[in-house]
C-alpha cells in the first residue's frame, strides 16, 4: 500500500509540475504596428515561427503605432523586439528628433524596404507633392517612421505641414477609412506592398487610387539625413487601378531588440528566421527580401553579438 501511495504521488508530481525547460521557457513581445499595415501581420509570423521552433522562446506580435514607440518600447525594455524603419531606429540610437535619450538598440536583421505611399484619389486634384498645399491630409500616426518620412519629404519639397496643409495624423487604416469617407484629400503610409488598407481602398467600387510620385525629394533627404533613403518603385498593378509604375523613396526596415538581449537569444532568433524565411513569405511577400545580400549595408546601427556570430559563420563580414 505504502509503495501505491509513493508511486501515485510521483505520477501526480510528473502530471503537476512543469519541466524544466518549460519553466526556462521565455516569453517575449514583439512590437509591431497597426492592423492595416505590414509590421503586424509579418511580426505575427516572426512570433510564430519563433514559438514554433525555438524551445526557449514564446513569442507573442503586439498591435502599436510603430516605429518611433516601438524604439521607445525596446528602451523602457516592455518589448524585446521590435520592427522598425531605419530612420527612427537611427534617431533613437542617437537620442535625437522624438527620442530625448539615446536607446542602445542593436540591429538582428534588415527585413524588407518600406515603400513611402502618398496616397489620393481620383477627382481629388493631386498629381504631385505640391498639389498637397491647402489640402487635408495625413502624415501617419504619430511614433510612427511614416509621420517621420513624411515630413522629410515635404520639407524636401518646402511645404510646411502645420501651415500649408490641413494635418491630419491617422494610422493607415484609419487614413483609408478617411479617405473613402471624403474626410481627407490623401494620406501618407510607410511600409510594405501591398498594404492590406491600401488594397481595400483601391478595390472599393467608385474610387480609384492614385499613388503620387515623390522621388525628386531622394536627394535632399540624403543630403540632410544620411544614405537611409533610397529610390524604390512601386510596381504597376500592385494595386488596382495604379497603371504604371511609381517611383517612392525607400527605408528599410529592422528587427531591432536592446543592446543587453543574451547572445544565445540573439543567435537563436536570426538563425531561426533565416532557416524558416519560406514560411515567412508564406504570410507576406516582403519577406521575400530577408536576404544576407542586405546585412552588411541597410542598417546604420550596429549589431547584436548574436547576429554577428550568425553571420560570420555564414561568411558575411559586418564591421
Amino acid at each position: 500500500m505504502r509503495r501505491m501511495m509513493i508511486f501515485g504521488i510521483l505520477i501526480l508530481f510528473m502530471v503537476f509540475v512543469p519541466s524544466a525547460e518549460a519553466q526556462q521557457k521565455a516569453r517575449i513581445s514583439i512590437a509591431t504596428g497597426g492592423t492595416g499595415g505590414v509590421y503586424y501581420p509579418l511580426g505575427g509570423a516572426i512570433a510564430s515561427v519563433l514559438s514554433k521552433y525555438v524551445p526557449t522562446l514564446e513569442a507573442t506580435a503586439e498591435v502599436t503605432s510603430a516605429s518611433v514607440d516601438n524604439c521607445k518600447l525596446i528602451g523602457a525594455k516592455k518589448a524585446e523586439l521590435a520592427l522598425t524603419m531605419t530612420d527612427a531606429a537611427l534617431d533613437a540610437f542617437q537620442g535625437v528628433g522624438m527620442f530625448k535619450e539615446k536607446i542602445p538598440l542593436r540591429t538582428i536583421c534588415a527585413i524588407f524596404p518600406n515603400s513611402m505611399h502618398i496616397v489620393t484619389v481620383e477627382g481629388k486634384g493631386i498629381s504631385k507633392v505640391l498639389d498637397l498645399k491647402g489640402k487635408r491630409v495625413s502624415t501617419g500616426a504619430p511614433g510612427s517612421a511614416t509621420e517621420v518620412q513624411a515630413l522629410r519629404i515635404l520639407e524636401a519639397y518646402g511645404i510646411d505641414p502645420n501651415k500649408d496643409l490641413k494635418r491630419e495624423k491617422l494610422s493607415a487604416s484609419e487614413s483609408a477609412g478617411a479617405l473613402k469617407d471624403r474626410k481627407i484629400d490623401a494620406y501618407f503610409w510607410s511600409g510594405g506592398y501591398p498594404t492590406s488598407s491600401v488594397t481595400d481602398l483601391a478595390s472599393t467600387p467608385g474610387y480609384k487610387i492614385k499613388l503620387i510620385p515623390h522621388e525628386e525629394a531622394i536627394p535632399k533627404m540624403r543630403v540632410k539625413y544620411g544614405k537611409i533613403y533610397s529610390k524604390g518603385i512601386i510596381p504597376a498593378r500592385t494595386y488596382a487601378g495604379q497603371d504604371s509604375d511609381i517611383p517612392v523613396t525607400w527605408g528599410w526596415a529592422l528587427l531591432v531588440c536592446h543592446e543587453k538581449m543574451e547572445e544565445k537569444m540573439g543567435y537563436d532568433i536570426v538563425k531561426t528566421l533565416f532557416d524558416r524565411k519560406p514560411e515567412l513569405v508564406i504570410i507576406h511577400r516582403e519577406a521575400a527580401h530577408l536576404s544576407l545580400d542586405h546585412q552588411a549595408d541597410e542598417s546604420p546601427l550596429p549589431f547584436h553579438p548574436g547576429a554577428l556570430r550568425y553571420y560570420a559563420e555564414k561568411g558575411l563580414k559586418i564591421k
